[in-house]
């Protein structure tokens, strides 16, 4: 049983670690969370950061569900007893439990999307590759990423129930854990499905988007320009309020 807990742990706090916000921090100097959509995963951090913040958030992302089950796949070699696919599984889960609510940064994460990706290919590279190809098809042929996202999370339950190899461990049954991993994405993108429905998601336009992030930057200049312009009309303000009193306090000493 402690082994399962550990595994659980590890896996959160992995996943907890988030990239889109460091990076975006690093890159930019801004909480992705603050910016764009407001979450912080690697499409905003391109969208708000940059192509090179929002790339390596990416990569960052899947490292942490390939890390997280890897763990998970040693720690089963390692302690005799176990069981191997519920252990995999369950860091599986947990690694993108820990990307969506982030104890380090007051649990406001991404979608997990990028972290289930990692956590696919680990798993069976097979059925990564394809969800991975599928979710580019469709962001290529409607630019929007959210689609893509949850078009690829509907997939893997359903290729789960065909494809029987190339598993990490071959022992068992992940369709279980894809539905579950399925819903948790398709749950994280609600607001997505709702403007999908009503024919208002955002479609991902990197022109556009570079316009925004230097409209957004000169707005943010103005912004400090005009505080410090109050700070310094604040300072002089305070400096003439102090030499009336000292004047006053003067001319009494002389009466």
């Amino acid at each position: 049983m402690a082994t399962y807990i550990i595994t659980i742990i590890l896996a959160y706090l992995i996943g907890s670690v988030s990239f889109a916000i460091i990076f975006s921090k690093k890159f930019a100097g801004i909480d992705v969370r603050e910016k764009g959509s407001g979450n912080a995963g690697s499409t905003n951090v391109l969208r708000t950061a940059g192509k090179k913040a929002g790339a390596l958030t990416l990569l960052c992302d899947c490292l942490k569900g390939v890390l997280a089950v890897l763990i998970a796949l040693i720690a089963s070699k390692i302690v005799k007893g176990t069981d191997a696919i519920l252990l995999v599984q369950l860091a599986g889960i947990f690694v993108v439990l820990g990307h969506t609510f982030p104890i380090f940064y007051g649990f406001k994460g991404g979608k997990g999307v990028a972290t289930s990706l990692g956590v696919l290919l680990i798993m069976n590279w097979k059925i990564g590759l394809i969800c991975l190809v599928f979710a580019l098809v469709l962001i290529a042929l409607t630019k929007m990423v959210s689609l893509g996202s949850i078009g690829a999370a509907i997939l893997f339950p359903i290729l789960a129930l065909f494809i029987h190899e190339n598993y990490i461990v071959s022992t068992g049954s992940y369709f279980v854990f894809a539905i579950l991993l399925a819903a948790f994405i398709v749950f994280n993108h609600r607001e997505n499905v709702k403007r999908l429905l009503d024919g208002k998601e955002n479609k991902l336009d990197l022109k556009k988007e570079k316009e925004i992030k230097k409209n957004d930057e000169v707005k943010d200049d103005l912004e400090k320009e005009e505080n410090k312009e109050n700070k310094e009309d604040k300072k002089e303000s305070k400096s003439k309020t102090k030499k009336k009193k000292d004047t006053k306090v003067k001319s009494k000493k002389e009466k």
